[in-house]
């Protein structure tokens, strides 16, 4: 679950180890897509119908959201004055940079920031951000973007602790990263050719040498713009980053503040936020593909809003009575036991309630339960309980007594804490007991060097995998197209499941789950890239 305590970049870590975006449940990309994926292999997709079951016409099972705003849930559901907002906005042609100088105005005025701009989603205020520090609304500069060649400014320092998957919107303008750990490491990278500084918003961050308090004074005293990423946090007034001495911070629209999933906001020093607009589209160059149309717009600006409207302590006593109902019901089980977890710092800002048992004595682990209630009807996402070493879902082969799923209530509608009630009390009641399995003693030792061949959507790739191989557990290398991930898994009989992980503390998070069947040299199977889908694979023994 997106535990309120941890930083969005955490959660994607914690995702990355489960082998798939986010911990969704140990389902391939097909299971997810059930009757849609089928149906578009036979070409039988139904026509669209608009209504109340616009997704089901056309195959695809809407779900209850019991883990929070993650983008491949779709984030949030808009406000109906955000919905009323579009409608009326769709329904009128508008000149889109005088859309932006009102929009621009109005988010200062509730903000309290100097500007305001609409994004397509927060990584755009990213990209623009940084465009802005590297041109200036320099339009001869901002046409040759992505290229910097002969640009006055073209780096980018960002402290090890901010590096995360996200970073890649900033890398999108073509600019050279510099890392740096240390105080000292920060005035050494400062020069001429500096941009920007970009910092990645939580605890992290928080606690570091390198906090945004501790860097202010110096970029400040260089006039070097900050540039902070609080995609998923509560939007503050007066702006928490901005006061302690950002230039910029950019948020998600539709996460807590409930606006378009497909918008965001760039808030900050008025010259900046006005270059920002001036390399976004509509604007010719390389981001005409970040486009906001005007119904996004005014959508986003309704969302803010209604954010200074909204009744906060309200919302939240809502939050805490769902998950009050939803302990009382399965606190009747025997054997299972509840608490409720207080966020801590502006991230996931929600409570969240983890359901706890034994699973010796149900004989079920939280990830059964999670991926039993993902594939029921009605579908509810929820998040198994992990170890806290391996950040992996803990099942009945753990030698760890207790397990359980956590249940976030900031994304429910009224009536689905009900719903996400029954059908765990139902589950937990009445389990499907796991039979502990004893692993099959491996067919072959694999230990040597491998040949992988890869058959991805529309390309191939040829990988290197290097195995040492131990009773049935593997370790070694994974030699991707440019760099070499460790790598551990295991042989029962002739099934091998292998997996490699790229870390994001390179600004990027890559995971390879590779499952297949030995046949003496050859190896062949399926591939799991988490976020990146699936593919196939065969692989040869290489011989010396």
């Amino acid at each position: 679950m997106p535990d309120p305590t941890i930083s969005r970049r955490e959660l994607f870590r914690r995702g990355r180890l489960l082998g798939g975006l986010l911990a969704l449940p140990s389902l391939s990309p097909r299971a997810w897509a059930g009757p849609a994926w089928e149906q578009a292999e036979r070409g039988a997709v139904g026509a669209l119908e608009p209504g109340t079951e616009v997704y089901q016409s056309i195959g695809v099972r809407p779900l209850i959201n019991a883990r929070g705003t993650f983008t491949i849930l779709s984030g949030s559901l808009m406000l109906p004055e955000v919905r009323a907002a579009i409608d009326a906005a769709s329904r009128h042609y508008v000149h889109l940079d005088e859309l932006n100088d009102a929009i621009g105005a109005r988010l200062a005025e509730l903000t309290g920031a100097g500007w305001g701009m609409v994004t397509s989603g927060c990584a755009a205020a990213l990209t623009h951000a940084t465009a802005a520090c590297v041109a200036g609304g320099n339009p001869d500069l901002h046409i040759r973007i992505p290229n910097l060649a002969d640009f006055p400014k073209d780096e980018v320092i960002i402290p090890s602790h901010s590096r995360n998957v996200y970073d890649a919107a900033v890398r999108a303008v073509g600019v050279r990263v510099i890392e740096v750990a240390t105080p000292d490491e920060l005035e050494a990278a400062l020069g001429p050719r500096t941009a920007m500084i970009y910092l990645f918003a939580g605890p992290s961050a928080d606690a570091s040498d390198l906090s945004l308090e501790a860097i202010a004074p110096v970029a400040r005293a260089r006039q070097v713009p900050i540039l902070v990423d609080a995609a998923a946090e509560i939007l503050t007034v007066p702006n928490v980053h901005l006061e302690r001495g950002a230039s910029l911070v950019g948020y998600s629209g539709g996460k807590c503040l409930r606006g378009p999933q497909a918008a965001g906001l760039l808030l900050g020093r008025e010259d900046l936020v006005r270059a920002a607009w001036v390399h976004s589209a509509p604007h010719h160059g390389y981001a005409r593909s970040m486009k906001v149309g005007k119904e996004e717009a005014i959508g986003m600006l309704m969302a803010v809003e209604m954010w200074m409207r909204r009744d906060h302590d309200a919302e939240w006593a809502e939050w805490t009575r769902w998950l009050d109902e939803i302990a009382d019901r399965v606190n009747a089980i025997d054997g299972v036991r509840t608490t409720v977890d207080q966020p801590r710092g502006l991230s996931n800002r929600t409570p969240s309630l983890r359901v706890l048992w034994d699973r010796d004595r149900l004989g079920v682990s939280g990830a059964r339960v999670a991926d039993a209630l993902f594939e029921a009807e009605p579908r509810i996402a929820l998040s198994a309980r992990r170890d806290p070493a391996t950040r992996q879902p803990r099942s009945v082969s753990d030698d760890v007594d207790e397990t359980g799923v956590s249940i976030t209530p900031y994304m429910l509608s009224p009536g689905d804490a009900t719903i996400v009630a029954d059908r765990l009390h139902a589950h937990l009641t009445n389990p499907v007991r796991e039979a502990p399995v004893s692993p099959a003693a491996p067919a072959a030792d694999l230990t040597g060097e491998w040949t992988a061949e890869i058959e991805f959507a529309a390309g191939r790739s040829t990988h290197a995998l290097y195995l040492h191989q131990q009773g049935g557990a593997i370790t070694g290398s994974h030699q991707g197209d440019f760099v070499t991930r460790d790598l551990r898994g295991s042989l029962e009989g002739t099934a091998l499941r292998l997996r490699s992980a790229r870390g994001e503390e390179y600004g990027d998070a890559l995971t390879f789950t590779f499952s297949g069947t030995v046949m003496e040299d050859r190896i062949s199977g399926s591939l799991d890239m988490g976020e990146y889908l699936g593919a196939t694979w065969t692989a040869t023994r290489k011989r010396a």
